[in-house]
Order: structure tokens, then C-alpha cells, then sequence
């Protein structure tokens, strides 16, 4: 429960096969085929494997020799970090739609508090859902959800229904989850861990709760309270925003190469809807503007803009979007990808004075 004794609504959102699958959207020949990301050498390492690839038996931190011989066919894809990173902060964007309490555990997952939700029905499962398909029109990549009312539920569940499900665990619901669910498979105990229970006898939750607490801690340290509560349901960890927001932005990336400006204008500008739509939600003020374009080729380059003070009218903020794109004198090569951000935001300044607070009794 939070401060207020009220149940916690907590989403943990874990992109599919990340990596390959983005790999699999910018270049859609690889689509259906088993691709890993990662090196192809004697000493290569898979990063990640497609859904494709998983089916050999392939999967992250194999050897690519190990790979290989699960799936002759693999293709191999080198990693591009900074793709996959400027994706995760488009996903992250979507996140700050529906609330400020985000905590990101890694480039492709995240957990979200949604007990005040800033928009949407009160309904964690239909924010979870909805989040799911504005991923999926925004990025063109599939994301699993689990939906529960803490962290370590949340975050179990997101596995169940994978690729591209959502599974829910309400209160009523949890313990009997809880007792028929694997040891190995709570977040939480790795796979020396679990054998370790295993060998005591403890193969599902409903084992681990006949397990007393201090006997636990004797064995695990501070780990075994841990294990000790969440085979009761009790995890009280708060989401726990990380990062201070830096950006928001939006793009997209076209069906077929667009060559004509007023084509190119006409998406510009649905584009720059979104954008200032999220930016008057995050209620930031925006002094740089950044227009992102990427050839049919997949050359890209990027134009910024500040202006001072900020951003402040949406009209403003339209037109040297559009500035921004003439500066280019024409696209023969066709253009694939536009995408518009804001930055650099305004900090609000301190008081000058320190001011008396009065506590009404």
C-alpha cells in the first residue's frame, strides 16, 4: 500500500527481444528469421536473440560457437547501442504520458506506478494495455506487461504471457499464484540459488512459505527476509524514478521512402502534434528544438534550434519544425525516418526570499 493505505497499481512493461527485434523492424528482410545481435567470432557473444532464433535453443550471453551449432542458419547482426537506446527513450516518452513514477531497470524494461495515473481510465490493466499498442504504433516493436500491486509481482508476470502478452495478478489472486509457481522462476533468486532451495526440498512458492524466516537468513543473509515475504505476497519496495527527464520527442518511420516536401510536411507536422501534446502534459518549458531525418539508405543527420526564452506557442515551435526541414533543399534519396524532440529545458529558479510557511491546526 502507498502513504495513503491505498493499493499500490504497479505495471513492469519488458520489450520482446528487444535488440533483434529491432533489428528485425529497420531492416524487415530479417523479419521471421532466426537473428542474434552480437559477434560471430571465436570469442562472440549473443546479446540477444530473436523469438526465431529462440526456437533452436538460442538464447543471450551463449557463446556464438554454441549458437551456431543450435542454428547453422543464424544470422548474425552487430550491435548498434545508440539505436537502441534512442528507441528506449521514444518507449520511456510514452511511459511519462501516463505517469512521473517510472523506474527503469535497463534499456528495454522498466516499472511504472500508475496508482494516480495522469491519464487513462483507473485501471491499471487498461493503461498497461494501451501503453502496449502505443508502443506498438510508435515504434512498430511488441512489449509484454505484467500488472500487479507490487514490484515483484509485476515483474514475474510480465514472463508469463511473452511475447507481446499482458498477465495480472490481483490481491485475490496473488497467493495462490505465488504457491504454484516455480522458485526458479522468482525474480530475485538466480539459478544457484534455486538449486540450493531445490536441494532442501523447496521447489515452489508453497514450499519456500513452510521455510521459517530465520532459518532463511541463516542461510541467505539479508536475501533470505526477502524470500521469506515475497512467498507471502509482501513487497513493499516503492517505484523509484531514476533519472531526471532530459528530452521528449516522437517519430516515426514510413512504409515505403518519402521524396516530396509536402508529403514530408504533412507527417512532419502529425509528428509534431504528439510532440507537443507530451510536452504540455511533462509541463516543460523547451529551449532547443531537434529535427531527426534518415535516408532511404538509413544515413542519418539531425538540425537543432534554440530559441530564448522557450518554446512557448505551439505555432512557433510548428513553424521552425518546418524551417528546419527546407534547410535540406530536397530529399532525392527518399526519406524513411522523421522525428522531432525538445530539450535543453528551463529550470525554475529558486525563490529570492525565504518564505514563511504556516501549518494550519
Amino acid at each position: 500500500m502507498d502513504q495513503a493505505g491505498n493499493i499500490r497499481k504497479i505495471i513492469h512493461i519488458d520489450m520482446d527481444a528487444f535488440y533483434a527485434s529491432v533489428e528485425q523492424h529497420d531492416q524487415p528482410e530479417l523479419k521471421g528469421k532466426p537473428v542474434v545481435v552480437g559477434g560471430k567470432g571465436d570469442r562472440g557473444v549473443i546479446a540477444a536473440a530473436s523469438y526465431e532464433a529462440r526456437k533452436f535453443g538460442v538464447r543471450s550471453a551463449m557463446s556464438s560457437k554454441v549458437a551456431i551449432r543450435k542454428c547453422p542458419n543464424l544470422i548474425f547482426v552487430r550491435p548498434r547501442f545508440d539505436r537502441y537506446k534512442e528507441i528506449s527513450n521514444q518507449i520511456r516518452n510514452i511511459f511519462f504520458e501516463y505517469t512521473d513514477l517510472v523506474e527503469p531497470l535497463s534499456l528495454d524494461e522498466a516499472y511504472l506506478d500508475v496508482t494516480y495515473a495522469k491519464k487513462g481510465k483507473p485501471s491499471a490493466t487498461l493503461i498497461a494495455q494501451q501503453i502496449k499498442k502505443q508502443i506498438l504504433d510508435e515504434t512498430g516493436l511488441t512489449a509484454s506487461a505484467g500488472v500487479s500491486y507490487n514490484k515483484f509481482l509485476a515483474k514475474v508476470a510480465s514472463d508469463v504471457n511473452k511475447p507481446n502478452g499482458i498477465f495480472v495478478v490481483t490481491p485475490d489472486q496473488a497467493q495462490d499464484f505465488i504457491d504454484n509457481l516455480e522458485v526458479k522462476k522468482f525474480y530475485g533468486i538466480g539459478k544457484v540459488t534455486a538449486e540450493k532451495l531445490n536441494k532442501m526440498g523447496i521447489w515452489f512458492g508453497r514450499d519456500l512459505k513452510k521455510a521459517d524466516r530465520l532459518e532463511l537468513i541463516r542461510m541467505f543473509g539479508k536475501a533470505g527476509n526477502y524470500y521469506y515475504e515475497i512467498c507471502r505476497g509482501e513487497d513493499h519496495r516503492e517505484v523509484e524514478p531514476s533519472r531526471e527527464r532530459k528530452s521528449i520527442g516522437a517519430e516515426d518511420t514510413f512504409s515505403a521512402d518519402l521524396y516530396r516536401e509536402e508529403e514530408l510536411e504533412a507527417e512532419l507536422l502529425k509528428i509534431a502534434d504528439k510532440v507537443w501534446e507530451r510536452a504540455g502534459r511533462s509541463q516543460v518549458k523547451a529551449k532547443t528544438l531537434t529535427l531527426k531525418f534518415k535516408y532511404a539508405d538509413f544515413e542519418q543527420h539531425t538540425r537543432s534550434k534554440t530559441l530564448e526564452p522557450f518554446y512557448h506557442s505551439k505555432n512557433v515551435f510548428v513553424d521552425e519544425s518546418i524551417k528546419l526541414l527546407r534547410v535540406e533543399g530536397g530529399f532525392p534519396k527518399g526519406i524513411r525516418l522523421l522525428g522531432l524532440t525538445l530539450s535543453n529545458f528551463m529550470q525554475e529558479e529558486p525563490p529570492k526570499e525565504a518564505v514563511q510557511l504556516v501549518i494550519e491546526f
